[in-house]
């Protein structure tokens, strides 16, 4: 990629993958006009295979339009689908304490509720861009208002159960800050002159370098105790290479949105540095899905597996730090990681991509989208490749 026609090749891949492929095959199909909002579970063809409706996706698909229609171009249709997504948000996804569901049926019956908040939080980035997207004030202020309710869930000791007893075993999980400065990102788009944003996406950033980052191990762990104490157990040792790589890209933007703010650049790419060190296979290629921090054996069956999603996150954080760099070994991964991915998640005949691959890179499951694969990670890797090319193009 070190010559402009390099880059313009690579930006035809992601921009032409993103409008002639991954749009096409979520839209119209995936959009509900009978019960509104939309459906995410379809099989490898397309075809509607469980109408339960994420509520996580409802705030993902109308963030991922309305920023299409903000940055890309001004299409109606874009705008549209989105105003459905918000309209369906409104409607049946918030409970009557303020938080939202997790699950509803096709009719916008509610079926689960979660104790984590990224229902929330997706609803909080898709009300934000949607804000931007129409220039209206009160989506802006409700993006504002659900973002307070989030905070203070997060931050009132009790209001949130704990994933295990508190009294025995205090921990936090590197989820949260790394969804809090990602969202607050968003929030400024819409808000830029409101301070939460900025102290949010402090704060996280100081939390994830103080409390989450080991240098002993070279690697972000998923789960510490309350002030960053490593816990030697499986919980404690997990790493999710994935995640973490996702958390460095984010902090890398920050500095990109900075003016390649040094520090920031810096202690991004160290994560993005640890996480192919330590999630590449070597033997196969591709990303392990967990990893364990002392290369210990991990509990979960499906650890050496390859998913879409890491692989998604880790092709746009080495191209943009490649982008902020300089740095020949981000662009020698970013061509490791995308000539992997391409290789075996794009499905020739239907279009977009498998979610989950064997360790060796064969189909595990032909499913196109579930509760949790949908139009959010590819077309947002699409997009944001799309947009770093040219302007290093």
């Amino acid at each position: 990629m070190s010559s402009l026609q390099e880059r313009k090749k690579l930006l035809a891949v992601y921009r032409d993958g993103l409008l002639n492929d991954t749009i096409p095959f979520w839209f119209p199909r995936s959009v509900d006009t009978e019960h509104g909002g939309f459906i995410s579970s379809l099989d490898r063809d397309g075809t509607i295979i469980h109408t339960d409706k994420s509520v996580w996706f409802q705030g993902r698909f109308t963030w991922m339009l309305a920023t299409l229609y903000n940055t890309v171009e001004k299409k109606a249709e874009w705008l549209s689908y989105a105003k459905h997504g918000i309209e369906f948000l409104n409607k049946y996804c918030f409970d009557n304490d303020g938080r939202m569901f997790f699950s509803l049926t096709r009719e916008g019956r509610p079926l689960r509720k979660r104790r984590y908040i990224f229902s929330e939080i997706f609803a909080v980035i898709a009300l934000a861009s949607y804000g931007i997207a129409t220039d209206d004030d009160k989506y802006k202020k409700q993006a504002l208002e659900l973002f307070k309710l989030v905070l203070k869930y997060l931050r009132t000791p009790g209001m949130l159960p704990g994933k295990t007893n508190s009294e025995v075993r205090p921990m936090k999980g590197l989820v949260i800050p790394m969804v809090l400065l990602v969202t607050a990102q968003e929030l400024r788009k819409a808000l830029p002159n409101e301070p939460l944003c900025q102290q949010v996406i402090d704060e996280s950033i100081s939390e994830v370098e103080r409390d989450f980052m080991k240098p002993e191990f070279k690697c972000v762990l998923e789960c510490v105790g309350p002030k960053g104490e490593f816990l030697d157990n499986f919980d404690g040792r997990t790493v999710n290479p994935g995640h973490s790589i996702e958390l460095g890209w984010f902090i890398l933007e920050e500095a990109r949105i900075r003016g390649k703010d040094r520090r920031l650049i810096e202690l991004g790419a160290k994560i993005v540095d640890w996480c192919m060190e330590i999630g590449w296979d070597s033997e196969c290629g591709g990303i392990y899905y967990f990893r364990d921090a002392k290369n210990l054996p991990c509990t979960e069956y499906w650890h050496d597996m390859k998913f879409w999603w890491p692989h998604n996150e880790a092709i746009i954080a080495n191209l943009l730090a490649y982008q902020l760099t300089g740095e020949e070994k981000y662009l020698r991964w970013h061509k490791a990681v995308h000539d992997w991915a391409y290789a075996h998640f794009p499905d020739p005949l239907h279009g977009e991509w498998y979610g989950y691959l064997h360790r060796d890179g064969s189909v595990s499951t032909q499913l196109k989208g579930n509760m949790w694969k949908g139009f959010f990670h590819l077309p947002r890797m699409q997009w944001y490749c799309w947009q770093r090319l040219e302007e290093m193009s």
